[in-house]
């Protein structure tokens, strides 16, 4: 005896699974103001069995940012809803101009740009900004990029293009390879993240430290951003997948 639900779960399975989450550990780049992630051995199989111990800022590996983590009274980690978690993906691709320009700041010209090659980037959707930033992964060095003035040069959304994204094109979330929503050179001529605090202000999550963006098409692929469920959570390491079409 089958049902519709059992016949959808053999198709997923007959289609393509791109895995869009590092593994991490102590020693992964992470942002500058966090410290490593600590894992400890509490008992071994010699003593019956294995567990561990670990301690890491919420914001840790490819993790997740509900409203909380930069709005004031707005929903914690556990207050998102299943159906949020999973969601029809886009992926702008502009690795190339972050290879050539590490400053390199998403536009909303450069959205127009992909629409005209794609189509209109259809509401309810989670939109991924690819830079190919996480093949620099596991490399702090090469992930801070940082100048011989200590100043990160890494690339990022821009304000506007993600106030287009939810406000005319209604998109649900976002997500992107680096550390943070806004470039670094945004952040270093405003001193604040604007874009991550918008997105957040939208009652929406994003999905920071992607990887494997380069393996998905423009349109077509489902994400689904798998995560425990703390009390409270301003965020969490997130298991990020991709089924493509």
């Amino acid at each position: 005896m089958t049902n519709d639900l059992l016949q959808a779960i053999e198709v997923l399975k007959g289609k393509k699974w791109v895995d869009l989450t590092h593994t991490f550990g102590p020693d992964s780049p992470h942002f500058f103001m966090f410290e490593d992630a600590k894992f400890e051995t509490l008992f071994s199989h010699d003593e019956g069995f294995f567990a561990q111990q670990f301690s890491f800022p919420g914001q840790y590996g490819t993790h997740i940012d509900p409203p909380i983590h930069f709005v004031r009274d707005t929903r914690y980690l556990d207050e998102l809803n299943l159906k949020e978690l999973v969601l029809p993906l886009v992926v702008i691709d502009k690795s190339k101009e972050a290879k050539e320009d590490n400053d390199f700041t998403l536009s909303v010209q450069d959205i127009l740009a992909f629409e005209a090659e794609h189509g209109e980037i259809e509401a309810g959707t989670f939109v991924a900004l690819r830079t190919d930033w996480s093949k620099r992964w596991p490399d702090k060095e090469a992930f801070n990029n940082k100048d011989k003035e200590g100043n990160n040069h890494i690339p990022g959304w821009g304000l506007e293009a993600l106030q287009f994204l939810f406000k005319e094109r209604k998109v649900s979330a976002v997500g992107h390879e680096t550390f943070d929503t806004d470039s670094a050179a945004d952040f270093l001529r405003n001193g604040k993240l604007e874009g991550e605090y918008f997105v957040l202000e939208q009652d929406t999550y994003q999905i920071e430290l992607l990887t494997n963006l380069d393996q998905l098409p423009a349109k077509g692929a489902v994400i689904f951003n798998i995560v425990p469920k703390p009390e409270k959570a301003s965020g969490f390491p997130v298991r990020s997948f991709a089924i493509l079409p």
